[in-house]
């Protein structure tokens, strides 16, 4: 009977320091982003989660600590009551006792159900970890503080939030969810698109100037108006004496409006002076910040100039919307893209011009787009040099067979990827 009540106390002792197991381990593997919006729901016990989560340095020195002291006074009070029965023996078959009893059921087991169940763990145990906490804050801020005086002497020092650190956790997250089954490839890609406008650049989405339609706005005003709306664009940029020289942006709109208030006569209004003053962005710009120029000037498009104030090409709302949800289709345009072929033999024929992340997104690749925005840059790149067709490389394990060269450019080429995609149907 006596024996009995003095193994209560060590049982509940032990019982206590699984508690604090648990605790730590639902407390540091638990989600906070889905903590945070539990929070936003009205969950108090979220709330109590997130306060501790917070600090986490501090709620696990309070774990620790807590952890510790229990488990070395059961162990001390298993030593004195087996001393009596066992003598000296005692502190030996305390030790492997303990030792088997701590590592199963104070360790291993609360831990292990922790991880199966972290949520609903690490939301009963957050009230009474919270009490220990504040009790314990003396103790906990002293021992902190004498942690890193040790730490600072090997030049550790604690480290202030890091933005870049915050996107790629995101992002590692999605594509470890994604590899497990559980966020499909169209999600993680918008996802993957909207951390990636603060490291791409409008020249990176811009359409080159090489593949701009403008006008000359001292081409006859009925030949201008045909120009614009033979377009299909809605704004076309207007220049004089010089392609490069941006005098003013034609709205298709606008021209519609004054042909109906002029009943269809050209030559009864001033169709230059219906252009707007154009807007030049520099190409360094990323696409967070275009994104946030257009919300602020109220327009869906820019021309793109380099440091000399040379024109390079144009940048669109639709452009930076398309890194996010992938290519807009135009209403006209067939299911299939004509510049993306694939071929029977798991090959794809693939026009130069088109970009690599495009091919990444669409087909499901991993090629490079560092060093080049297409894919006809990214061969030239790792060639270096400007191959003939019927040249072959390989890169990165795939196989690139040059088609057709124009000049300087390669317009088309045969890539085969390492394996069979079935992104597009073959054709």
């Amino acid at each position: 009977m006596l024996l009995s009540y003095a193994i209560a106390p060590i049982i509940i002792l032990l019982a206590v320091s699984a508690l604090f197991s648990a605790a730590e381990t639902a407390l540091t593997a638990v989600s906070r982003g889905r903590m945070h919006q539990m929070e936003q729901e009205g969950s108090q016990a979220a709330r109590r989660v997130n306060r501790l989560v917070a600090n986490r340095e501090r709620m696990i020195g309070a774990v620790l600590l807590g952890n510790t002291f229990i488990n070395i006074l059961a162990s001390s009070l298993t030593t004195a009551l087996l001393e009596d029965h066992l003598g000296n023996h005692a502190v030996a078959v305390t030790t492997a006792i303990m030792t088997v009893v701590i590592l199963i059921f104070v360790e291993t087991l609360p831990k292990t159900l922790a991880i199966a169940r972290t949520d609903r763990v690490a939301l009963t145990l957050a009230a009474p970890l919270q009490w220990v906490v504040s009790l314990l804050a003396p103790v906990i801020s002293t021992v902190q503080w004498l942690v890193w005086r040790v730490l600072s002497l090997f030049g550790v020092r604690p480290q202030n939030p890091d933005e870049d650190a915050a996107h790629e956790e995101i992002r590692g997250a999605v594509a470890l969810h994604h590899k497990e089954g559980s966020v499909e490839r169209e999600p993680r890609d918008m996802i993957g698109g909207i951390l990636d406008l603060r490291e791409l650049t409008v020249a990176d989405v811009m359409m080159h100037r090489t593949s701009m339609t403008s006008v000359d706005a001292d081409l006859p005003a009925r030949e201008i108006v045909a120009t614009v709306f033979d377009s299909q664009h809605t704004r076309v940029p207007i220049w004089r004496g010089e392609p490069e020289n941006i005098i003013g942006v034609l709205h298709a709109k606008h021209l519609a409006l004054a042909l109906i208030e002029h009943g269809g006569d050209v030559a009864s209004f001033d169709v230059v002076g219906l252009a707007t003053p154009p807007w030049f962005v520099p190409d360094t710009t990323t696409l967070e910040e275009q994104l946030a120029a257009f919300r602020g000037q109220r327009t869906h498009f820019a021309l793109v100039v380099d440091e000399y104030g040379a024109l390079q090409g144009l940048v669109t709302l639709e452009d930076i919307l398309g890194e996010i949800i992938g290519e807009l289709p135009d209403e006209h345009q067939a299911p299939e893209r004509p510049d993306v072929r694939r071929r029977s033999d798991g090959s794809y024929l693939v026009d130069g011009a088109v970009p690599i992340r495009d091919l990444n997104r669409e087909l499901d690749w991993n090629l490079p787009d560092e060093s080049a925005t297409t894919i006809a840059g990214l061969v030239i790149h790792e060639a270096q040099t400007i191959p003939d067709p019927g040249q072959r490389f390989a890169f990165f394990g795939y196989q690139f067979e040059i088609l057709r060269r124009q000049r300087n450019q390669i317009t088309a080429l045969r890539v085969t990827p390492p394996e069979r995609n079935e992104a597009f149907p073959a054709g």
